[in-house]
């Protein structure tokens, strides 16, 4: 995700980039008229007790139901569907996820191509668990097993998760707190420092 110093392609023997640097900025939201009124709502306790149980098995049903063309809750924020293998059973977990999409690319030969054709190359998903104790089961199996595969806009894409720390975690957290406020509320409820991953295509 680096730019090259000069316009000459590099040759086959050239020394390649790091794969995983410097992100784009992110896409925005949706800013339709009730996105504000969201936010607000989305940052109450009495949101983050109801959440988990009632948006996710909604968004897993309009999702199926439509052959993956429509996202409930990504008609305010963008999500995708992860599949990731459970930590510890192995077996193949389905999660609908909130994500803030990247408009770059994972490998410097694809990045020209991805941006001329629209393409997201990668996101940023965020384990805040609506601001609950634990962290989401979700994060565990993609630290167990970082190679998953996301549903985006009804296309399946194998990815690899990358857990973000340091420097580039905080850069990300920032781009985050732009792109969606309430993150910051649930980051101040909880001990815990909310979990960021990178996922790029394979």
């Amino acid at each position: 995700m680096t730019t090259p110093s000069s316009n000459t392609p590099p040759s086959p023997d050239s020394p390649q980039p790091p794969r995983h640097s410097r992100p784009s900025q992110p896409s925005r939201p949706s800013r339709l008229p009730g996105v504000r009124l969201v936010q607000k709502v989305s940052s109450t306790r009495g949101f983050a007790k109801i959440a988990p149980h009632v948006i996710p098995a909604l968004d897993r049903a309009v999702h199926r139901l439509t052959r993956g063309k429509v996202l409930l809750s990504a008609q305010m924020l963008p999500g995708v569907i992860l599949t990731v293998r459970g930590a510890k059973s192995g077996l193949l977990r389905r999660t609908p996820l909130a994500c803030m999409p990247e408009e770059n690319a994972d490998r410097d030969g694809d990045r020209d191509r991805d941006r001329d054709r629209g393409e997201t190359g990668s996101w940023v998903l965020v384990g805040s668990n609506f601001g609950r104790t634990d962290h989401p089961a979700w994060t565990a199996n993609l630290l167990a097993h970082p190679d998953a595969e996301i549903n985006w806009k009804g296309r399946d894409i194998p990815v690899t998760a990358r857990l973000l720390r340091g420097a580039e975690r905080d850069a990300a957290w920032k781009a985050l707190l732009a792109f969606w406020p309430p993150y910051a509320t649930y980051q101040s409820r909880v001990d815990r420092e909310i979990r960021l991953f990178r996922i790029v295509r394979r």
